[in-house]
Formats: structure tokens, C-alpha cells, sequence
């Protein structure tokens, strides 16, 4: 949803365009598996409906750029705007309970969620909830060796093989790397895109790497600032002393942005996952969380 307004493509913003998004995941063996989208165009063409539809469409017959144009024309359609809480912004008081208009509150203020998901560190937004810029949050950082990933990926990174890289960021440790398969950044390493949190309540699990299953999972992972042993941590990453009741504000705001045509999807799902959260809080960390913020290692030389 809302994929129009990303200024780059993909967790690692390999790519630009929808257009040139659309094309990766036909080759990726991982994903659709054609052994080239020459193939897959000849799949298409032998087709009489989409022969007929290119025709009528493009005014030719099936080829890769109309192809790729019509998935990337149909994703711009997915947008996502009406969402209690856009009524709420729209001016209807009663459109989003108290919990959410705190978590709103705290979303912008003591949770520091604006300082990436927002277009500016000082003006609230209301629209796609993200900096279109790349982050290490601690996400997967201990799990991985990534200076060392970081090492065998320079190579392939000088080869600008989109494909390849496209293949390592999906199918290896590599993915752990983020932006840094892209720029050769040393500060990039395991920095992911900013997500929109638009429909986040139903498109769990979460993270780029999927690790997190609940909203309450995530909140937890920040509220402790984690990332004790990395070097690369984003700036913005500390300890957030949320109180239990204001993390539940934080999740009532981000079920009241999900779309009306998921209305009773995110209410099974806000359910789940409340009760999965009274039981089972594996991010959990309290004392961290209203502790000062720790010294940050330096990275490895």
C-alpha cells in the first residue's frame, strides 16, 4: 500500500522506481523463479487475453516495459487513506478512542517514533508516516557477524549486478547488511528503510526481518533502546521509559490506521495480538528501558 510515494524501492532501496521494482522479483528463484523476464514476457504473450489487453493498453504487443509499466500502473492504485484516524485528523473527534489520541501524543513526543516515521524531525505528519531514509534500529545486529558480510560483499557491490545483489539481499546473510549492499557505507551497515506504518496492525510480522510477531514485540524492542553491542546503532535509538498503559496507547494508535476495507481483519488481529502480549513478551525489558542511555561501542577498525 501507498508504494507511489516510496522515493526508493525494496528494504535496501536498491532500486528507484516501481517500474524497476516490478522486474526483480520475476528472476528471483526465491520469489517467482523465471529464468529471465524474456521468459516471462513469452509466458504472458502466449496468452489471448493479454495479448488483447496490450493492445488495448499500449497500442502493441506484450514486451517488458508495457509488462513491467502495467504491474507498476496497477500498484500506484493501492493507496491507503481512509483510516479512522484520517477521519480523526479530518476533524471528527470521536473517530479514534482516548488510547489512540494519546498514542498519537506520544508517537510525536516522549516515544520519538516522528524522528523517523514523519517527513521532518519537526512538523507532524499525517500522511505516509516515514523519512524515506534508511536506519539500524538493532534489528538482527547480533546475529550476524556483519563486518565480516560487509567484507565479501564489497566485490560483489562493485559489480552493480542488480540481480545479484538482489539474489543476496533475499537469499543469504547478506540481507542482514541493508543499506550498505547498496552505498558501500560503512555507516549503512544493517540500516534498513523506514517503513509507512499505514495497515502495520494487519501486516505484521514485523521488522525487515520478520523476527517480531506483535506490535507490542516492536514497542518493546525500542522502549529498551536495544542495540547494547552495536557499533552502528542509529543516533536516535535510547531508551524510552514507556509505562505499560502508554504502550498500549501506542498500539491503539497504530490499529486505528488501518483501512476500512480491513476493518474486521485488524480487529481479529489487534485481539490476538493483545492476548499473545499479556503471555508472551520476549522483547520485554523494563529496567533497560528507564535506564540512561548506554555508551555506544565504536566500530571495528
Amino acid at each position: 500500500m501507498n508504494a507511489l510515494y516510496n522515493k526508493t524501492q525494496f528494504w535496501d532501496g536498491r532500486v528507484n522506481t516501481l517500474e524497476q521494482q516490478a522486474a526483480l522479483p520475476i528472476t528471483n528463484s526465491s520469489e517467482m523463479g523465471s529464468a529471465s523476464i524474456g521468459d516471462a514476457v513469452s509466458k504472458i504473450a502466449g496468452d489471448k487475453d493479454y495479448q488483447k489487453h496490450f493492445i488495448q493498453a499500449f497500442g502493441r504487443g506484450v514486451n517488458e516495459q508495457d509488462m513491467l509499466r502495467a504491474i507498476a500502473t496497477y500498484e500506484r492504485t493501492l493507496v491507503s487513506f481512509d483510516s479512522p484516524f484520517d477521519h480523526f485528523i479530518a476533524g471528527d473527534k470521536n473517530a479514534i478512542s482516548d488510547s489512540a489520541k494519546r498514542g498519537w501524543e506520544l508517537f510525536n513526543t516522549k516515544a520519538r517514533c516522528n524522528l523517523c516515521h514523519a517527513l521532518t524531525d519537526k512538523q507532524r505528519d499525517a500522511t505516509v508516516f516515514t523519512d524515506n531514509d534508511f536506519h539500524n534500529i538493532g534489528i538482527g545486529i547480533i546475529r550476524h557477524n556483519v563486518v565480516a558480510l560487509a567484507r565479501q560483499a564489497e566485490q560483489l557491490i562493485k559489480s552493480g549486478d542488480t540481480a545479484a545483489i538482489d539474489r543476496a539481499a533475499i537469499q543469504t546473510d547478506m540481507s542482514a547488511l541493508g543499506r550498505f549492499l547498496i552505498t558501500k557505507k560503512e555507516k549503512d551497515i544493517a540500516s534498513f528503510k523506514t517503513p509507512d506504518i499505514r495497515n502495520v496492525l494487519v501486516t505484521g510480522p514485523y521488522f525487515h526481518d520478520g523476527s517480531q510477531e506483535t506490535l507490542w514485540d516492536v514497542i518493546d524492542h525500542y522502549n529498551k533502546g536495544d542495540g547494547l553491542q552495536n557499533p552502528y546503532l542509529d543516533e536516535d535509538i535510547q531508551p524510552l521509559a514507556l509505562t505499560e498503559n502508554e504502550i498500549d496507547d501506542l498500539v491503539n494508535f497504530m490499529a486505528s490506521l488501518t483501512s476500512a476495507i480491513y476493518k474486521e481483519q485488524g480487529a481479529a488481529e489487534l485481539s490476538r495480538q493483545r492476548a499473545l502480549s499479556r503471555t508472551t513478551r520476549p522483547q520485554r525489558d523494563t529496567a533497560r528501558a528507564f535506564r540512561p542511555k548506554p555508551t555506544q561501542p565504536e566500530p571495528p577498525k
